[in-house]
């Protein structure tokens, strides 16, 4: 008899087509009755890194916790690893990382104490959560700062801490919620670097980010939600064909201008959108467009042609930036 392999439908004994599958998913909280999560459906497939992308108070960081099992769900299905969230929690939270928004270390303790308390939370043997703490010491680059005090680390050696924390039990899937906020990005650099080598191991990844460049970098695919729902998904590159133009025209013009020009420029590309320090117009080709600027009078203090990029879909999708 074949033995069941880790996220495999507890049923039928086959891998599951879907690792995490949502179809109508809610989150109420109570007593406001405030929505947060109104009817959203995503499915998360094996080997996949697969993001939340959205302005704050979007929902992403309640789907989250439903998805890891500390929050209940309101209405709709959720599965996790072939099993029912509603019903199954302490089953799939014993199979799943996560890497919370804040890190909640002991600071008191050391690094390597961390790693070995985490891990009897689950229940292993003391010798193989020391055996796991030393290769995720080591996978976290913390090997010489093992016997230091949580305290005395910086930033990013805290954040690697928690990620390494959160793979203790060897999940099949790790959620990370706002991995790299607040870092610089050197300490950005080193934490992608990390999660690509989870993802070449066969971890599957879920985030949440406000960093468009992170989530180029990082996600095979994502959603984009808004005021509780989701209002696009596809590849990075998928949203941005759909969603922007080829090229994007940056324009800074000097105080007082700006309302001036963007009457001006109004037709001019496919798109014109006013930000407080900057005109932006999305268009096919960007030197063209620019030199079409000139044509009606209109001088910038500085012009930037660039690719359009994630942020650009963000403007187009929410209105705004993703940081309110």
């Amino acid at each position: 008899m074949s033995r069941r392999q880790p996220g495999d439908d507890p049923l039928t004994g086959h891998p599951t087509k879907h690792l995490v599958e949502a179809r109508s998913l809610r989150k109420v909280y109570q007593p406001s009755g405030f929505t947060a999560v109104d009817g959203i459906d995503f499915t998360l497939t094996r080997g996949e890194a697969f993001g939340f992308l959205g302005p704050n108070g979007a929902g992403k960081s309640s789907t989250m916790r439903m998805i890891s099992c500390v929050s209940p769900l309101s209405g709709g299905t959720l599965r996790v690893l072939g099993l029912d969230a509603a019903t199954r929690g302490s089953e799939i939270r014993a199979r799943i990382g996560v890497v919370p928004q804040d890190d909640t270390l002991d600071e008191e303790l050391t690094v390597r104490e961390n790693l070995l308390i985490y891990g009897r939370y689950f229940g292993l043997p003391r010798a193989v959560v020391r055996e796991r703490a030393e290769r995720l010491l080591e996978f976290a680059r913390l090997s010489d700062k093992a016997d230091d005090q949580v305290s005395a680390l910086s930033g990013g050696m805290k954040r690697r801490l928690t990620i390494a924390r959160g793979l203790v039990n060897e999940p099949e899937i790790l959620l990370l919620d706002e991995p790299t906020t607040g870092l610089d990005p050197q300490a950005r650099h080193l934490l992608w670097e990390r999660l690509y080598q989870l993802k070449a191991e066969g971890v599957s990844l879920i985030l949440t980010t406000h960093y468009m460049d992170e989530a180029e970098q990082l996600c095979d695919r994502l959603v984009v939600m808004d005021g509780g729902r989701i209002v696009a998904e596809g590849t990075p590159r998928q949203l941005i064909e759909s969603h922007a133009s080829r090229e994007v025209l940056e324009l800074r013009l000097p105080p007082g201008e700006q309302a001036m020009a963007a009457e001006k420029l109004d037709g001019l590309a496919d798109r014109v959108e006013s930000l407080p320090d900057r005109l932006l117009l999305y268009a096919g080709d960007g030197e063209t467009t620019l030199a079409a600027v000139h044509a009606r009078g209109i001088v910038p203090t500085t012009a930037l042609v660039r690719r359009a990029g994630l942020e650009d879909v963000f403007l187009t999708l929410t209105g705004r930036t993703l940081v309110d």
